[in-house]
């Protein structure tokens, strides 16, 4: 393939949090897994718009198709028909780190000492710099081990493909070695393998305590164990050799990773709706810290670090898919909880409720139940506005939200309007929502936000503007309802968003506060922004 054009991105999304990536995973022998893949990316989509890509296995070789645009424009019949085997990844991007090009496009491809690895990566990463340093300080002059791509992946994916030439071991004996390079591991990475109760026999767990490489291992275990614990942010990665499946989370958990039982195979994936999609029964969570690999002797469970779970909150307020199941929480419910408490503590007289479709819907329908106010849509998505290759004029910008939005005018007309949307990044959009449905007679808008003010940019994969693009990091909520133009503003509480996800401290709530879980590096470049893309 070529390196096509790159499509415009949706140009009245820009003021929305995206997330890093959807990965999928599938082992089952005598299964189209290809055709797996392909529609269980139908259900990931929103995670990533701008690529996508599937890689098979035929236990003799693998074959990686991918390209720029959505997956339906990605793949053909004929394509998914060249994608044969019994193991397959799939992979979404939106891209955070690494521009938006063809060649970081994901899965990833490289060699390895026994054979060739393919890998795709959900998050992002704080110390990719250092990471690719270590990488070609152990290769020889002009060894292109990144294949010519600039992301976290393309780094993580050579590693592995020369962790037998690394100078250490990862393990915590190791950290002072490790620290000489900025490159500590997590503590705790003793290798063993886990058994998990809620995996019964039937489903075959391989539960068996080893200590190093058992008899029969795949070689990339040791490679994984080496490196998974070098690795610093957010990682849920998927990845492959020419026979066993893997997955990894890193400790804090930050982005989802799910294991589902096919009827005879094994499938991973970002969010449990693309199980459902693809006929395969929820097992668990890969748990944060945790390496498996799949093969025909069954499930494998390897630990690498110990668990600290850090959730991202986002993935409970916008991220996933509301038919999602997170933390045994259903997203949906999570966010009509939320809706429910934004009535509680925030409340106004009003004639209707109306969400900002899709996102703000289910907290709309929360809060409209618990304010005792009717629930109606007032504003009409246009579906069909998404990725294009037409650069919109200027005076197509200046309509902006209309291309994606349009009001109702027999629903709103003279009413008080209570909207209800997940966050406020920059303003852009809430501006000119106040202004398109006073426009279409609404007698007052009074804005409801079901999160609390974003103020810090994220590190751990959401594109987030910087600090200074976000609109509540220099403005109060007097200031910020000023600028949007409405009548009257208010979000939900920290306390509130954190009781409808049913977590308690299990989470990540740095973009609110601050306060992350663990260090980011001194110059880290923000998810999305020019520094991210080298």
């Amino acid at each position: 393939m070529t390196d096509h054009i790159s499509p415009q991105c949706d140009p009245f999304e820009d003021d929305r949090p995206h997330d890093h990536c959807g990965v999928f995973g599938v082992w089952a022998p005598n299964e189209d897994v290809s055709r797996l893949a392909y529609f269980a990316l139908y259900a990931l989509q929103h995670r990533g718009q701008q690529s996508a890509g599937i890689a098979t296995s035929d236990s003799q070789s693998i074959l990686v198709y991918k390209d720029q645009g959505l997956v339906h424009q990605v793949f053909s019949e004929e394509t998914l028909q060249g994608l044969k085997g019994h193991i397959a990844l799939g992979h979404v991007r939106y891209a955070t780190t690494g521009a938006d090009t063809w060649r970081n496009a994901q899965p990833t491809l490289g060699p390895t000492p026994t054979g060739t690895l393919a890998l795709c990566h959900n998050g992002n990463l704080t110390n990719t710099r250092q990471l690719r340093d270590l990488a070609y300080s152990v290769t020889e002059d002009g060894e292109d081990i990144e294949r010519g791509a600039t992301t976290d992946t393309s780094v993580v994916t050579a590693l592995l493909g020369v962790a037998d030439r690394l100078p250490w071991a990862a393990s915590a004996a190791d950290s002072t070695a490790c620290a000489t390079e900025g490159l500590s591991p997590h503590m705790s990475t003793k290798a063993h393998t886990m058994c998990d109760s809620s995996v019964t026999d039937s489903q075959m767990l391989c539960c068996a305590e080893t200590d190093g490489r058992s008899q029969g291992e795949p070689q990339l275990v040791p490679a994984a164990l080496k490196v998974l614990p070098l690795l610093k942010g957010a990682f849920s990665l998927v990845f492959m050799d020419e026979n066993t499946l893997y997955a990894a989370r890193d400790p804090h958990g930050y982005r989802p990773l799910v294991l589902g039982r096919l009827s005879m195979g094994w499938v991973l994936a970002s969010e449990t709706a693309a199980l459902d999609l693809c006929g395969a029964t929820f097992v668990r969570e890969i748990e944060p810290g945790e390496l498996i690999f799949i093969n025909d002797s069954g499930v494998h469970s390897r630990r690498f670090a110990a668990s600290q779970p850090r959730t991202c909150v986002f993935e409970y307020v916008y991220l996933a898919r509301p038919d999602t199941l997170i933390g045994d929480r259903q997203i949906v419910a999570a966010r009509r909880r939320m809706g429910a408490l934004l009535a509680q503590e925030n409340p106004v007289e009003a004639d209707l409720v109306i969400p900002t479709p899709e996102s703000g819907t289910p907290a709309a329908i929360g809060y409209a139940q618990e304010a005792g106010i009717p629930f109606a849509q007032g504003l009409v998505k246009n579906a069909y506005v998404g990725r294009t290759f037409i650069q919109p004029t200027q005076s197509l910008r200046q309509l902006g939200i209309r291309l994606k939005l349009n009001p109702l005018r027999e629903v709103i007309e003279g009413k008080r309007l209570v909207v209800i949307d997940d966050s406020i990044v920059r303003g852009n959009t809430q501006r000119a929502l106040v202004s398109m449905l006073r426009e279409a007679g609404a007698a007052e808008v009074h804005v409801r936000i079901s999160s609390p003010p974003v103020k810090w940019p994220c590190f751990f994969g959401i594109d987030f503007p910087t600090r200074a693009e976000l609109i509540a990091s220099s403005l109060d909520v007097e200031g910020v309802r000023r600028s949007i133009g409405a009548d009257s503003l208010a979000y939900l509480s920290m306390e509130g968003m954190v009781e409808a996800t049913a977590q308690g401290t299990s989470l990540c709530l740095g973009c609110f506060t601050g306060d992350y879980p663990e260090e980011v590096p001194e110059g880290t470049p923000i998810p999305g922004t020019p520094g991210a893309h080298t």
